[in-house]
């Protein structure tokens, strides 16, 4: 019956204008409750949260419900993965989660090992017939989950994916050949036309047997940077709408030293709210003002490089752009160090590297900087700075975070030419004029004139004195000369890629 439902769930989600989910009819609902029914397993993954979530409302619609997370030892073990405020968060999430459930009568059963074990092992001890997830479009989770259909397939065990966490499903916006677009800007056109799927409420009460669970003890204990769970998410979107950020996002929102991001990144990572969630806080359906349409065009950048990773699993480690591949870097490992360390000696890069350490979050202009830095001034590999971010970040995710440095790296996708170089200094004069970001994270340059806290290796030895930062003793003096660096970058790109045309 639950695959029935599913089918008929797709076919109505395809009708122009209707909603793009839905809640089983009444007598789908009266199907199901008048046949025998076993439990269904619900696997909570990049979605931890009971409202709008299709495959638990179809769940529980139809019976019992065992709600289950596993933990993939080898997945965690993963470099990528290997960040612990992130899995501190996640904690908190599931901790969260499972209070949720709890408010309902039912509860998360934790489980660890490989999902292909795992899931089985703990749908066939339930005596379930179906296991149901929110389909992953990433290409680990879609290798992870054909394994765990096979295996449940063995045990006669269907296995029903639905759709939840993004706006548009990739047969969504197909692309003019069936593969998608390569650069943002149709997709934005086709993404932002689409209709938000409506809500879908939480379950009022959860049934199903009482089983044991391993606990979260393989993640870290510690406590999490920030307020995790689909609630701390909601508050987070009503204060960012409510203190009038979204109206003034357009103007603001490349000023790293101004509170006027949403902060909404690693609820969104962990699907403890979503892209709908937020479009309809925003005012969607319906005419959206410069800033809330800004911040809207945003959320649709997360979803075109989910589509992107999506249909082309290589670009994890590959660059997008073949010939990029070949790109000679130095590959410095000291250089590395120091950029992670904030100790460059330019102070928009080392605000921001100091800002990922102590908070696990960056600001988007400066991670922009930051990774423009590594790339073309210190012909470090952009695959060695994704995996740092992926180590630092609360938010980090596979798919935003390679897509965003590929686009500055210039080996992505969209028009991003690989002569863009942002020079730090402008950068920093232009967004941190008065230089309150720098101070906030270098306390070194507190003391230093405003003419000089972009550059403070401009100061002679007595304003140097006089503000307490000698270069190269307080304040290291910039590692690499940007203009040299530039010119290096640029030949270097041309020639690992010649027939380009264009370019400086």
């Amino acid at each position: 019956m639950l695959a029935d439902r599913h089918q008929r769930t797709q076919q109505a989600s395809r009708i122009p204008g209707d909603a793009r989910w839905r809640l089983p009819s009444r007598a789908e609902r009266a199907d199901c409750q008048a046949m025998p029914t076993s439990p269904t397993v619900v696997w909570f993954r990049r979605d931890l949260r009971v409202t709008d979530h299709p495959a638990l409302a179809a769940a529980a619609a139809c019976g019992p419900v065992v709600c289950a997370w596993i933990v993939d030892p080898e997945l965690l073990a993963r470099r990528h993965h290997r960040c612990p405020a992130r899995r501190a968060f996640l904690r908190a999430g599931l901790a969260a989660l499972d209070a949720d459930l709890r408010d309902r009568g039912g509860a998360l059963v934790v489980r660890v090992g490989r999902p292909a074990q795992a899931v089985p092992a703990l749908a066939r001890e339930v005596g379930a017939r179906a296991v149901a997830c929110t389909r992953e479009v990433s290409p680990f989770g879609r290798r992870r989950d054909e394994d765990v259909r096979d295996a449940l397939a063995a045990s006669g065990i269907a296995f029903h994916e639905y759709d939840g966490d993004l706006v548009a499903r990739l047969d969504d916006i197909p692309g003019p050949g069936g593969d998608g677009y390569q650069v943002f800007t149709p997709f934005h056109r086709q993404w932002v036309a689409l209709p938000l799927p409506a809500q879908i409420p939480a379950p009022s009460e959860l049934s199903g047997p009482r089983v044991s669970s391993d606990g979260l003890d393989a993640l870290d204990a510690t406590s999490p940077p920030m307020s995790a769970g689909p609630a701390a998410a909601r508050a987070a979107l009503v204060a960012f709408i409510r203190d009038g950020h979204a109206d003034r996002y357009a103007e603001a929102r490349d000023l790293p030293a101004v509170a006027a991001t949403s902060r909404l990144s690693a609820y969104l990572r962990f699907g403890m709210c979503t892209s709908a969630q937020i479009g309809r806080a925003l005012g969607l359906p319906g005419q959206l003002g410069s800033g809330r349409a800004a911040f809207w065009r945003q959320i649709g950048w997360r979803e075109f490089y989910h589509h992107h990773l999506a249909r082309n699993p290589h670009v994890a480690r590959q660059a997008c752009r073949a010939p990029f591949g070949a790109v000679a870097w130095s590959d410095d490992p000291a250089l590395l160090g120091v950029w992670r360390a904030g100790r460059t000696g330019y102070p928009m890069v080392d605000a921001g590297m100091r800002q990922l350490a102590a908070e696990g979050w960056l600001h988007n202009r400066a991670r922009m900087v930051a990774a423009s830095f590594l790339v073309k001034d210190l012909h470090v590999d952009w695959r060695r700075g994704e995996t740092v971010f992926m180590q630092e970040l609360i938010d980090g995710d596979p798919a935003s975070n390679n897509g965003g440095w590929q686009w500055t790296a210039g080996t992505g996708t969209d028009a991003a030419p690989y002569y863009r170089i942002f020079n730090p200094v402008l950068q920093s004069k232009k967004f941190d004029p008065d230089g309150a970001y720098l101070r906030r994270w270098i306390p070194e340059l507190r003391a230093v004139e405003d003419r000089f806290v972009h550059e403070p290796w401009r100061m002679d030895d007595a304003q140097q004195r006089a503000a307490r930062c000698v270069i190269g003793v307080d304040y290291p003096a910039p590692i690499v000369d940007h203009a040299v660096e530039r010119e290096i970058a640029v030949a270097r790109y041309r020639a690992a890629d010649p027939a380009r045309v264009g370019g400086p």
